[in-house]
């Protein structure tokens, strides 16, 4: 069982949707206006060492079940550190950040390129979810009707891109440089940060869909998988990505 513990807060298929601004409920506007700058932020302040899950392995069932989740997180995510730090040493490189590392990963070999990117990828994944779930605000709700249509259409296009992306991968929400939200997914460990990303952004939320991440309990049924993933998304995080981003 792990303990509790809080995190700071700091290609493929795609579909992208505008955002208006000027049709922002008040309160959002001010908090994204309050947190605007210059730099891009990593919005998941993840850094090279792969943090304690803020929640027990069970914590996530009936959705996500407890062993499948101690064996993601313990062998598979635990390797994706080790090697990476591994990789960095061989290619004698100190970046600044694993977020700047990323947007020139290809300078780097297939080796950091993998690992880097499975590492920051499920440090983000464990932070997009939460036991039971935390609603999504009205402020937030708006931007998705805005980009995508409803929150319904969001969810279909989102789960078209988990589930169109053949083999292993993920399936994204970020926010690009324009301001636009977008539904992208990447193959392998690759993710929407990378300059080789067909699609770049700030991740916002991530879905996981190789195999071990629902294999043990859902078998080949990645759509039964993903359509009971969203009762552990947590949407407070992904809004406080969202303003940070903005």
């Amino acid at each position: 069982m792990q303990n509790r513990r809080s995190f700071i807060k700091k290609g493929g298929l795609a579909a992208t949707g505008s955002i208006v601004l000027a049709g922002l409920g008040s309160s959002m506007l001010a908090s994204c206006r309050a947190t605007k700058g210059n730099a891009k932020p990593d919005i998941n302040n993840i850094g090279w060492e792969q943090q304690p899950l803020p929640y027990a392995f069970n914590a996530l069932e009936p959705h996500i079940d407890a062993a499948t989740m101690e064996i993601h997180y313990s062998r598979h995510a635990a390797a994706y550190t080790k090697n990476m730090k591994e990789a960095l040493a061989e290619e004698k490189l100190q970046p600044a950040s694993l977020s700047a590392l990323l947007a020139v990963i290809s300078k780097y070999s297939q080796k950091l390129r993998n690992n880097a990117g499975g590492h920051y990828n499920h440090e983000h994944f464990w932070q997009s979810m939460t036991p039971g779930g935390k609603a999504i605000s009205t402020g937030f709700t708006s931007l998705l009707e805005q980009s995508f249509g409803s929150v319904s259409d969001f969810k279909n296009k989102f789960a078209q891109a988990a589930t169109g992306r053949f083999g292993s991968g993920w399936a994204w929400l970020v926010v690009k440089a324009d301001k636009q939200l977008a539904i992208t997914s990447t193959p392998n460990q690759d993710n929407p940060l990378m300059d080789i990303a067909e699609v770049k952004g700030i991740p916002l939320l991530g879905l996981d869909v190789w195999e071990h991440a629902y294999y043990l309990k859902y078998q080949n049924k990645r759509a039964d998988y993903i359509a009971n993933w969203w009762n552990l998304v947590n949407w407070e995080k992904v809004e406080a990505r969202y303003k940070q981003a903005i």
